[in-house]
């Protein structure tokens, strides 16, 4: 390809909220305009938490609308899912015999989990090695990703560099890149937007639904300036603009919460509506995905051809 690669992915793990369209999703969409693009669901990586058929096919096609209604164009981007691609498995193993456990055992995400729950199970301890597959198999140049995936993408670097090491010149070494002013969105307790927090404002929401979640909204304020509600605000709004409303409306939580309320309705109805359209016709999306999916196949199997035969299994 003649332009640079970027690459990234979501989970068919649930709704997408704010935190995932700015922290990610939309670097998708300003990406696209510059860049060849490789946007994939990650349906494997979503079996850590998600073990229900029917929800898991739901939530693939319902990742797919979102992706068309946030503006990623499929001339531009290839949007496919993990599960189509059996070279990101086979990747996998050959990464998992190069990869010791004490390095991955350094990943933060595992020891949290590890902090959390003794039981885990080997996909989340593995986790690091199958998204280094992901991205290897493309070559990209960027992948965006949010604060707390960049030692992901650092792993997948390492992994490619011993690779690289052990076998000869194989895979290009991408760049993480996160935007700083967004890349942790706050959620309506102050942590982290997640969805396991359960503090989330929905991309796709209804009105009543976003009043909700504003005004649930913990008011952590120092001198009357509530530091949620405007970390939250100044994402869909000038900030230049915010500062001088917060002084003048200062302890006034319930004015401002309203107007955040406003604010997001009005940057979200034009998302919400994009999206309703392309659920009318499900067949048609489906098929975007399996294009995409078909033209990823070709790379990817081009790739693993050329790692079979680095390690030596290739003997026909």
């Amino acid at each position: 390809m003649s332009k640079k690669i970027f690459l990234s992915g979501i989970q068919p793990s649930g709704r997408p909220h704010i935190g995932n369209y700015f922290g990610a999703m939309k670097q998708f969409v300003e990406l696209q305009q510059e860049y060849a693009g490789f946007v994939i669901i990650v349906d494997y990586h979503a079996l850590h938490s998600l073990r229900d058929a029917k929800e898991m096919r739901e939530n693939i096609i319902a990742v797919l609308l979102d992706f068309l209604a946030i503006g990623l164009d499929p001339k531009k981007v290839t949007i496919f899912k993990q599960s189509d691609i059996s070279e990101h498995t086979e990747l996998t193993w050959i990464f998992d015999t190069i990869t010791t456990m004490p390095y991955l055992m350094r990943a933060h995400a595992f020891k949290d989990a590890l902090a959390k729950d003794k039981e885990i199970d080997v996909g989340t301890f593995n986790y690091p090695v199958l998204m280094a597959a992901d991205i290897l198999l493309y070559s990209p140049d960027l992948v965006p990703v949010g604060a707390d995936q960049k030692q992901h993408v650092e792993i997948c670097r390492d992994i490619a560099m011993k690779f690289n090491n052990v076998y000869g010149e194989t895979f290009k070494l991408p760049e993480p890149m996160i935007m700083k002013d967004v890349a942790v969105v706050p959620g309506t307790d102050g942590r982290k937007m997640s969805k396991s927090y359960n503090n989330t404002i929905p991309l796709f929401a209804e009105y009543e639904e976003i009043k909700k979640a504003v005004m649930s909204i913990v008011t952590d304020s120092v001198g009357g300036f509530p530091k949620n509600v405007y970390a939250i605000h100044k994402l869909i709004r000038p900030e230049g603009e915010l500062k001088k409303i917060y002084e003048e409306k200062a302890g006034k939580y319930k004015e401002l919460k309203e107007m955040l309320i406003e604010d997001l309705e009005r940057f979200i109805v034009p998302l919400r509506e994009k999206r309703k359209a392309f659920e009318k016709d499900i067949p048609k999306a489906l098929a975007i995905l399996k294009a995409g999916g078909e033209k990823a196949k070709k790379i990817a199997a081009a790739k693993m051809a050329e790692v079979r035969e680095k390690v030596g299994v290739n003997v026909y």
